[in-house]
């Protein structure tokens, strides 16, 4: 059997800063798009550290999980700031404080 994405290891762990353009709480599992590159939405789940829910312009740190990591190698490294997006809406964005896939890591168009 195939692992589905809540089998697998976290991509990356960061600073979750979310803007307040959401109306109600994230919870632990929240599944948004995030920029990866400069042209490349990818769906990612959340996990927060120490709580189940963050609010619409709360912060707190966790680690993220790719749909597909392999389709944009070489993208992230520690210090990146990406967008967490729903659909073209920006909601927040995440810091990467740490990358635990090395197919992610380098430095690529941002």
């Amino acid at each position: 059997m195939d692992k589905t994405i809540f089998d697998q290891e976290p991509d990356v762990e960061v600073l979750f800063e979310f803007i307040g353009t959401r109306k109600h709480p994230v919870a632990d599992g929240y599944r948004p798009h995030h920029l990866v590159t400069g042209n490349y939405l990818s769906t990612g789940v959340h996990h927060y550290y120490d709580t189940q829910a963050v609010s619409p312009n709360g912060t707190a740190k966790g680690t993220i999980t790719f749909l597909s990591p392999e389709a944009y190698p070489n993208c992230l490294w520690v210090g990146k700031k990406i967008n967490i997006q729903e659909g073209e809406r920006i909601v927040g964005y995440a810091t990467i404080l740490k990358v635990f896939n090395p197919i992610l890591l380098g430095k690529c168009d941002s």
